[in-house]
């Protein structure tokens, strides 16, 4: 068996989330014989091409990128098989075929962010949040057929603040996960790692699940308990972020702070018009501390208020 060192290892991956690890492995010496990520982007204001954050990191460090259209298109395939890897690792990345997950003779190893088989899908770090969740993980498992089911190889318990945001746990995640996957990467290429099923790990039909996040998901009822809505409020902080209306406009809500108490109408607002705003939710007040109104900037309550003048709830 090969040590890690003498791996050939294709890294595939896109947001920011992936750089941390794709750098890791890249500062541990680890031969990343070649990068594959999402095509060439339209961004900004002039809709400009941008690349994703790991192709800016790739070209930076002289890796070979690959950024293909279709994962099973001829051609892509095989240039795949010509950088000839001994395994890939993927990271916030498309679904792959089987064509292309089971090609390296060490298979295709992926960081999930959550302690599977909890929390399978699109959004686990938002959904552990929204469902108020006090710990949560990172997991390391081999690819297979249904998307989130393979073997675990590691996983690691992260607790979760009283106050996190998705934002801020995401950021933990990250570096956490360039160390898990190092060690993972270690400990599998010499076979001391052995596989273990996620069905000896829970029924996942008992468990959470991480679906994508859409825009229904984000809009605040007001008729759920504050804790609730508190807890929606971190789960989709910065991004995509929950939001309610104000006098007519779109408002979004990326910090708050909750308060218990009776309260008569769910939905309703007050404000001293000068350090607070707060919503009514079923069994208490939400104030509300970071926001931005449709058209303005996001800003902290008190600046908003020192230049908008609310109507009477």
């Amino acid at each position: 068996m090969k040590e890690l060192r003498d791996c050939r290892i294709v890294f595939m991956g896109t947001p920011e989330f992936a750089v941390a690890i794709l750098d890791k492995l890249v500062s541990e010496g680890c031969q990343v014989v070649g990068v594959v990520t999402a095509p060439d982007k339209p961004a900004g204001r002039g809709m400009q091409l941008t690349p994703s954050a790991v192709k800016k990191y790739a070209l930076e460090k002289g890796l070979h990128v690959l950024q293909p259209h279709k994962l099973k298109a001829p051609e892509f395939l095989a240039e795949l098989a010509a950088l000839n890897a001994d395994l890939q690792v993927v990271v916030a990345f498309r679904m792959l075929p089987e064509t292309v997950w089971n090609m390296p003779p060490l298979g295709t190893i992926n960081l999930h962010a959550s302690l599977l088989p909890k929390y399978r899908g699109a959004a686990p770090i938002n959904w552990a949040i929204i469902n108020g969740e006090r710990e949560t993980g990172i997991t390391t498992f081999k690819l297979q057929h249904a998307i989130d089911t393979g073997d675990v190889l590691m996983q690691q318990a992260i607790p979760i603040r009283d106050d996190e945001t998705a934002g801020e746990l995401h950021d933990e995640m990250k570096n956490l996960g360039a160390t898990l996957v190092y060690q993972t990467l270690q400990h599998y290429v010499v076979g001391t790692l052995k596989p273990k099923p996620q069905a000896d790990l829970g029924d996942p039909t008992d468990l959470p699940s991480a679906p994508k996040i859409h825009t229904d998901t984000c809009k605040i009822d007001w008729t759920k308990s504050v804790k609730a809505v508190y807890d929606l409020v971190r789960g989709l902080s910065p991004y995509p972020a929950a939001f309610t209306f104000l006098e007519g406009k779109l408002l979004k809500v990326f910090k708050s702070e909750m308060k218990m108490a009776k309260v008569s109408q769910p939905g309703s607002y007050e404000s001293d018009g000068k350090t607070y705003l707060r919503f009514a939710a079923a069994d208490g007040w939400l104030y509300l501390t970071e926001i931005q109104l449709e058209g303005k900037k996001r800003m902290a309550i008190e600046d908003f208020l020192r230049g908008y003048r609310l109507n009477a709830s």
